[in-house]
């Protein structure tokens, strides 16, 4: 395991230890109903916090592979939750099959194998091209139009956006090589970290709502306040990098952003489904899918800056 990633991780541990103690004392603390329900809220996404670093630090002492896997079954219980939210019908049975057992290991072998270019494409290409043909050839083509865009978007979103985070490891980029695990840490620590502080911000400060009907509890100062301590948390890991700390923050600017925007569109896909949470995988804090929202957004969009600025 990379000796900068032992520190890493290292140092997280200690930060979530501590988060951990201040979270019980304030547990303690509260008194009103609705103090204990905010300490309930923020100490679950401190135990997710611990559910994912211990995840994320198995797969990253056994390489590559287990990383992949992890990624894969990441996007089956999120393309299971996506589906399950929306229902569908006998007719997409077939399209669905060919959805989680063909498309989604296929997108994860091309990643292991370094195929790139395939990468790229097999999903919005191939996948949406033969995806309504299977699910035509069933002859039902009631709600056609509706059905397969669901089922091509959720494809989309949990395989094809999700998979771009462990892609980060393809990247060869001139005095960073091999290292792109540490690209991967950074994605991840920035996103989680801006879902936390967004949230801390918003309980200590926020007063005006952006999208009361589809998330109620985003505000602005939340978002301004959270987003700016997680570009200043990118910035302060460009040692990790090949980015200078200008460039971190940057980097770190566009993922708070497109993690942003993507928590708040898969926000109003479950309002639409009048449904709060995606799923229950993580006790008191929903489904996979709530936890990787912001990862749909932002994993491709950094890949391809990082691919468009750095890569060879």
């Amino acid at each position: 395991m990379d000796p900068t990633l032992v520190t890493l991780f290292i140092g997280l541990i200690t930060v979530l230890a501590a988060a951990t103690l201040i979270g019980q004392i304030l547990g303690r603390r509260a008194e009103s109903t609705e103090a204990r329900a905010t300490v309930d809220n923020l100490n679950a996404r401190i135990r997710a916090w611990w559910l994912m670093v211990a995840i994320f630090a198995v797969a990253f002492v056994f390489g590559k592979i287990v990383t992949l896997v992890l990624f894969a079954l990441t996007s089956f219980y999120c393309l299971r939750e996506f589906i399950s939210l929306t229902p569908t019908k006998p007719g997409d049975h077939t399209a669905l099959a060919f959805a989680f057992y063909v498309f989604l290991p296929l997108q994860y072998v091309l990643i292991g194998i370094d195929w790139q270019s395939l990468f790229s494409i097999a999903i919005p290409v191939y996948a949406f091209l033969l995806l309504p043909v299977l699910a035509v050839l069933r002859h039902d083509t009631d709600d056609f139009l509706s059905r397969t865009a669901k089922l091509q978007w959720a494809l989309l979103l949990t395989v094809y956006c999700i998979s771009h985070a462990p892609a980060l490891l393809l990247l060869k980029i001139p005095g960073f090589e091999n290292k792109g695990v540490l690209l991967l840490f950074f994605l991840v620590t920035v996103v989680q970290a801006s879902d936390v502080l967004q949230y801390i911000f918003g309980k200590l400060f926020g007063r005006h709502k952006i999208a009361p009907v589809v998330s109620p509890n985003k505000t602005w100062e939340g978002f301004v306040g959270g987003g700016l301590a997680a570009t200043l948390l990118g910035a302060g890991l460009f040692w990790i990098t090949p980015f200078t700390p200008l460039q971190a923050a940057g980097m770190a600017l566009a993922i708070v952003l497109a993690g942003f925007s993507g928590g708040l569109v898969l926000s109003a896909v479950k309002r639409s489904m009048g449904a709060k949470d995606w799923g229950r995988m993580i006790e008191g804090h929903g489904g996979a899918l709530d936890r990787m929202d912001s990862v749909t957004y932002a994993a491709p969009l950094f890949f391809h800056l990082v691919n468009y600025f750095f890569a060879a």
